[in-house]
């Protein structure tokens, strides 16, 4: 899922070069970390490209994660610990149907919501882990909640449901492929206290740009 957003550039410009550097460190090491779980989970090799970081007001991440009229597969996971907010994991339906394809149950079924939550719930979890190594920040991710919408209608809703996130939200955009099948899956980070600096602040970075 490519990250686009008219927006994007100018928005990025209230951040440093070297604290863009840093979160697209952070992406990066967390994607890394979540390959490794979906890896082990499916049994199969899963490669990642390099992830994109953005930071960018909510109101514009419907842009930046996509068509906000493509189907997707969403698990939310609602984020407490040092930061509070939410985590989104969005997969374009055809995709969420190859991961069930590849763990032997059906899509569109109880099974394979289930399977769908537990690939989330690993990936989210295996995220957090990954940020909280690099920032030692306590990041607790809580059970997972499966959407099947247009893009634009989970995001939007989510947004909405994420109250005081009126700041920068960090959109973490990655590319997973699974065994030579293309699977697409965007990460985004909705804090709700604590923005962005808390992520950069065991960094040394947290400070504005000027």
């Amino acid at each position: 899922m490519t990250t686009t957003s008219n927006t994007g550039e100018n928005v990025n410009q209230s951040l440093s070069d070297i604290q863009l550097d840093a979160l697209r460190e952070l992406a990066n090491i967390a994607s890394g970390t979540a390959a490794t779980a979906l890896s082990q989970m499916l049994g199969r090799e899963v490669e990642i490209s390099v992830p994109k970081a953005l930071a960018l007001p909510p109101a514009d991440a419907v842009d930046a994660c996509g068509d906000a009229e493509a189907h997707v597969a969403g698990v939310a996971v609602p984020l407490q610990g040092d930061i509070s907010g939410l985590v989104l994991l969005l997969i374009p339906f055809e995709h969420a149907e190859a991961l069930c394809a590849l763990l032997g149950v059906e899509p569109h079924t109880e099974v394979g919501d289930s399977a769908l939550r537990e690939i989330g719930n690993i990936l989210a979890t295996s995220y957090l882990m990954g940020l909280g190594a690099m920032t030692g920040l306590d990041l607790e991710p809580s059970p997972p909640e499966l959407h099947a919408d247009m893009l634009g209608a989970i995001v939007s809703t989510l947004l909405v449901s994420v109250s005081g996130a009126h700041e920068l939200a960090l959109v973490l955009d990655s590319e997973l492929d699974v065994s030579g099948e293309p699977c697409s899956i965007s990460f985004l980070l909705l804090p709700t206290s604590g923005q962005i600096s808390d992520l950069l602040a065991p960094l040394g970075l947290a400070e504005p740009a000027v």
